[in-house]
């Protein structure tokens, strides 16, 4: 990869940044970080009704929360507008461009064609008689798209233009504008585009549609890094774990796919999963006590990180730890039968007598308790985990009831034989 490669991820702030923005502003970090270039950010917020601040600042919360840092900008495009007109006045002045009824419109040649050498897809041309001659001012003198992004890139002497295959129709034309003002275009590579595991476009049907949403599911930043690069881009054809100083050194964009990619939220889980095991205990509960506001988790995330798959996961397994939790009915109709209560009541003496009260003292006094009644272990952990957690979900119960404690745990275990004589 060229040394200093000047690339932009350019945005609508029209919303929140969607998983295929990200996908594309990831590509344009990497390719940066890896060639000591710049990645420059630039909002093209020339549509002023939708580009509030506010979907500015969740474009810019995304690239923070992502760990996708800029060198430059954020630029406004609605700010260029001088320069812009200044292009626009240039292209009439020497005869690239006129104006037809208020409007201007770029000249383009009745023959031959432009030709962008994609890095992704190879040669595309576009013949010049399918291209009309193209409006790039609107008739007040506003700059329409191609116009304000070819002024851009040529300005801000972006080298490599990295973006969805979307935009591959305006390429010939910002092509076009780009020469006419005497500027060599840059590189152009298109993404493939996202599709969900049903092989339609990506949409919010297919879970997580945004940034934002991924965060608020769970999901850690450096799991959600690793897997949006693999969205179109392999190293190899097996490995599937990247550190991110991994990804800056192998990827390139010469090993991106043309076809789409699928977005599939299970394989997200069951790689934030993978992540969220490979963290130090500290860590993880650093993040949970943070989301969740609340101190002194570790013994509870201790005993369910084995289980987890998002930072979600903790408080549905192990709220119960923190805090007694409401009985889900079914649950308790499904367990607390069939003798459960007078196994619960044995359960209860046997670790009212445990010594000391850890896991494997936990777990030596209930395997008794199994052994003496010659039933299956379920039989006699299901209703302890009914009693002490509302439900059927928990952490391994040994550990369960040792982060719970002696007193919590029987006194549970005595709230749930009252009911069941109730």
């Amino acid at each position: 990869m060229a040394e200093g490669m000047r690339v932009r991820f350019a945005p609508s702030p029209t919303g929140a940044l969607h998983v295929g923005g990200a996908r594309t502003a990831l590509y344009n970090w990497l390719i940066a970080r890896q060639s000591s270039g710049s990645f420059v950010l630039r909002i093209e917020d020339t549509d002023r009704e939708r580009s509030t601040p506010e979907n500015v600042a969740q474009v810019l919360d995304a690239l923070r929360w992502l760990e996708l840092d800029w060198d430059e900008g954020p630029y406004s495009q609605a700010e260029r507008r001088p320069r812009h007109s200044e292009g626009i006045e240039r292209l009439v002045a020497e005869g690239h461009a006129y104006l037809d009824e208020g409007a201007t419109r770029l000249r383009v040649p009745d023959e031959g064609a432009t030709v962008v050498q994609d890095v992704i897809r190879g040669e595309v041309t576009f013949e010049h008689a399918a291209i009309d001659d193209f409006v790039i001012a609107r008739s007040d003198g506003s700059p329409l798209y191609n116009l304000a992004v070819a002024v851009d890139d040529r300005d801000m002497g972006i080298t490599h233009v990295v973006r969805g295959a979307d935009h591959l129709s305006n390429t010939p034309r910002q092509i076009l504008i780009l020469r006419a003002l005497g500027a060599d275009p840059p590189v152009y590579a298109h993404l493939p585009l996202l599709h969900g595991p049903d092989g339609k476009k990506l949409s919010k049907r297919h879970g997580a549609a945004s940034v934002q949403d991924l965060r608020d599911a769970g999901y850690l930043p450096e799991a959600v890094r690793n897997y949006l690069a693999l969205l179109g881009w392999g190293y190899d054809e097996s490995t599937e774990f990247f550190t991110t100083e991994e990804l800056i050194e192998r990827f390139s964009l010469e090993r991106v796919s043309k076809s789409p990619a699928v977005f599939d939220e299970q394989k997200l889980r069951w790689m934030n999963g993978h992540y969220l095991r490979q963290l130090p205990p500290e860590e993880l509960t650093r993040r949970l006590e943070e989301r969740l506001g609340r101190q002194g988790l570790e013994p509870a995330v201790r005993i369910a990180q084995e289980k987890m798959q998002t930072l979600n996961d903790f408080w549905q397994l192990a709220a119960f730890l923190v805090e007694p939790q409401p009985d889900d009915t079914a649950a308790w109709e499904k367990v607390m039968t069939d003798g459960a209560p007078e196994r619960l009541r044995r359960a209860r003496e046997a670790l009212a007598s445990a010594e000391p009260f850890d896991a494997s003292s936990i777990e030596s006094a209930l395997r008794a308790v199994v052994d003496e009644l010659g039933v299956k272990p379920r039989d006699v952990y299901q209703p302890i985990r009914v009693a002490i957690s509302g439900g059927t979900v928990s952490p391994g119960i040994f550990e369960s009831v040792a982060v719970l404690g002696r007193e919590e745990t029987l006194a549970r275990i005595d709230r749930a034989l009252e009911r069941a004589a109730a």
